[in-house]
């Protein structure tokens, strides 16, 4: 059974993502266990109450925002190797980088499909996984950023993930 917890400030999107993960329970291959954060600061009162194998965070909250987040979470030992996926609407390049930088599995930005959510969790779920069996160094052991030799560096979502049209958007192609 997967356990994630969602880390988001707006209780719509909480909901939008908890629903989404509870119907897509058979991509995850089993029962999901979700647990909300209303913020960072709420997130690190929970990390301790449990083992969660993914986070899932927004950027901009208050109090402690998603970067402080994820920095916190690749420094402790303890919760180095859970899985941490970004989504957020503070989407530039720059902030792409910045926090796959700082230790997450891949970004997704808002808005975003189900089936985009439901692809980029599974995706952060098996890399975690896979990592843990061959018990190789993962990229977001590094958190200052330094390329080690063999080991790709984490990357955004595959552009399916991350350009999604939004029906009744006007849009042709996504954005």
């Amino acid at each position: 059974m997967a356990r994630i917890l969602i880390v988001e400030d707006s209780p719509a999107m909480r909901a939008y993502v908890r629903s989404t993960l509870e119907d897509c329970v058979l991509g995850l291959a089993g029962d999901v266990d979700i647990v909300e954060a209303v913020n960072g600061f709420d997130a690190l009162r929970l990390l301790p109450r449990g083992a969660f194998d993914l986070v899932i965070t927004d950027i901009n909250m208050p109090d402690i925002n998603g970067l402080e987040l994820i920095r916190f979470v690749r420094q402790s030992d303890r919760y180095r190797r859970v899985g941490i996926l970004i989504i957020s609407t503070q989407a530039t390049e720059r902030d792409v980088q910045r926090g796959l930088r700082l230790g997450a599995d891949l970004f997704l930005p808002k808005p975003f499909t189900p089936e985009a959510l439901r692809d980029a969790v599974i995706a952060c779920l098996d890399g975690r996984a896979q990592s843990a069996e061959t018990d190789a160094p993962l990229p977001a052991d590094r958190a200052d950023g330094a390329e080690e030799s063999g080991s790709p560096p984490p990357a955004r979502a595959p552009e399916p993930v991350t350009r999604t049209k939004q029906p009744g958007s006007g849009e042709e192609g996504g954005g």
